[in-house]
This record gives structure tokens, C-alpha cells and sequence, in this order.
């Protein structure tokens, strides 16, 4: 069976990699247009979590324009009301969000699906209770034959309940599919430069449970000692049947 790869990556990939589709966190407008006259291949798709639109932090994907098109796409809030726009429960302070596409590749007709999220960093209830709100809407996707992802700033370590709910739901942590036993797996540095791989992994590319991985990385690259941001991009590499 022919198959194809896919790369996938959030949360700020490196131009280096050539990721086929990022998701990006805690990104302002000015942040994503810089990124935009920089990385002229890439389209966007997202809202700001204050008003539905610009303002705020945005959870956007980026995409190859050249390779795939957006069917369709969408952000809603993780509350108890994901479609009122800067909504907020279950004890987070400040509005989360989940942005989603369909992306189809031009060359094949294929498609797959991309959530991306970033879940609050101080409620544990929040947390498990936006995992439940994500998982619900990936399987009620309108096709669901098609491949979801779901790419993310999860705020939880690996043993946190509401990643043991996201595999529970069948997916799988694409890292741990290719490196089962790594101890060093920090991916918050807080700005401490490469090395600061101490701490639980918090970042994901969850794929579906039987996806071949055929590469996963934590990319710690730095300049003159310097991060390009306070979090390590996780990389994934994935092979897409045909």
C-alpha cells in the first residue's frame, strides 16, 4: 500500500523542518503577520480568543497553500458555551480555545482533520473538562473516515488525567510511538536555552491510535543560547495511507 508522509508541528516549528501544517500558541496579530511576510508559503487560519477575530492570543494552524486547501474550519471556545465567543468555566481565568480544519491535499483529494488547543495553565478541572470538550468534537466530525490530529499546549504532564482521557479516546502521543523510554522530555524551558530538559513533556501531536510515526522530536535548537520561545516545538512525522 502506497503510503505518503505528513509533517506536522506545534507549537513554533522551525523553518528548517518544512512542517506541512503547524498549530501555534499564545500567537497575537502582529506575531502572526510577521510570520506571514516570513513564511510566504504558508496560509492561516484562526481567531483572536477575545472577540472572535483579532484580538487576543490566537491557537491558529498554518498550512502549505501549495499543497493543501481548507474545506472547511472552525474556533470554538472550551467552556460550557464553545460557540459564545471569549466564554470561559470551569475556573480558568482567561478564554481557551480550539481551532480546527479539514484539509484536503490538492494532488490526491484526501483529507484530514486538525485540532489544535492550548488548555489553561492553573485549572485542573478546566483542563480535564476541555480534553472531554476537544475529544467530543473530533468524534463528531462530519467525516469521520477522514484522520483527525490534535496538536496542542496542554498544560499537563504525561500522567494528568486529561491525557490519559485524550488516549483513552484512541489517540496516541506520536513522540512516546517513537521514543517509548526517553526520560529527558521538558518541553517547557521557560527560556533556559537547549538545555533545560528537566520537567514533564506538556506539549503533544496526538495522532490516531495504529498511525505510523515515522519520526518524532522535541527540536531544542537554539541560537547564541537563545530559544525561540519559552516552549520547545514538538515535530512529528506521520505516513498517511493511501
Amino acid at each position: 500500500m502506497e503510503r505518503k508522509r505528513a509533517r506536522i508541528s506545534p507549537p513554533k516549528s522551525s523553518r528548517q523542518f518544512a512542517p506541512d501544517a503547524v498549530g501555534l500558541q499564545e500567537a497575537l496579530r502582529h506575531q502572526l503577520d510577521d510570520l506571514g511576510e516570513r513564511l510566504p508559503g504558508y496560509a492561516e487560519i484562526g481567531v483572536g480568543r477575545d472577540d472572535g477575530k483579532t484580538k487576543g492570543e490566537y491557537s491558529p494552524i498554518l498550512y502549505r497553500a501549495d499543497r493543501f486547501e481548507p474545506l472547511e474550519s472552525g474556533t470554538f471556545w472550551l467552556s460550557d458555551t464553545p460557540e459564545v465567543i471569549a466564554s470561559k468555566s470551569w475556573g480558568n481565568d482567561i478564554p481557551r480555545v480550539c481551532t480546527w480544519a479539514r484539509l484536503k491535499e490538492k494532488s490526491s483529494g484526501r483529507a484530514f482533520y486538525l485540532f489544535n488547543v492550548h488548555f489553561d495553565h492553573q485549572s485542573q478541572p478546566s483542563r480535564e473538562k476541555s480534553a472531554a470538550l476537544v475529544v467530543g468534537r473530533m468524534k463528531a466530525r462530519a467525516h469521520p473516515g477522514e484522520p483527525a490530529f490534535l496538536t496542542g499546549d496542554f498544560n499537563a504532564g504525561e500522567d494528568n488525567p486529561a491525557i490519559a482521557a485524550i488516549k483513552k479516546a484512541g489517540y496516541a502521543d506520536s513522540f512516546r510511538e517513537v521514543h517509548p523510554d526517553e526520560k529527558a522530555v521538558g518541553t517547557f524551558n521557560g527560556w533556559g536555552g537547549a538545555g533545560a530538559t528537566a520537567g514533564a513533556k506538556i506539549d503533544y501531536i496526538f495522532a490516531p491510535a495504529g498511525t505510523k510515526v515515522a519520526d518524532a522530536q522535541i527540536d531544542r535548537v537554539a541560537k547564541d543560547g537563545r530559544t525561540p520561545s519559552d516552549h520547545f516545538p514538538v515535530t512529528a512525522v506521520v505516513e498517511w495511507k493511501r
